[in-house]
């Protein structure tokens, strides 16, 4: 169960480094950004989540706000990982989760 909270953690937090390096370079590249590479190969990393946050959302929400829920959701099911995992080596003992 710890290596499965490890690995879901991890994919979490690869997501979340995406989305938040694909916002930084939305507000350094403006409108050149669809053709910078690394815009692009982050928007690569963070497809799979986006999607279906976009499949899931009405269609009054609008493209761009998209990554912006997919974080905030991302971020939630981050910090619910981490407290599975800090409750799962709680209850292990003290040495368990090295």
């Amino acid at each position: 169960m710890l290596t499965f909270l490890n690995l879901a953690q991890l994919v979490l937090y690869i997501a979340l480094l995406a989305l938040l390096g694909q916002g930084v370079l939305y507000l350094l590249a403006g409108a050149k950004r669809q053709s910078n590479f690394f815009y692009q190969l982050l928007q690569v990393l963070s497809k799979p989540f986006t999607f279906p946050v976009r499949k899931l959302t009405p269609a009054q929400v609008a493209d761009r706000h998209v990554p912006i829920i997919t974080f905030c959701l991302l971020a939630l099911a981050y910090v619910v990982v981490t407290f599975e995992k800090i409750n799962l080596c709680v209850s292990m003992g003290p040495g368990a989760c090295r």
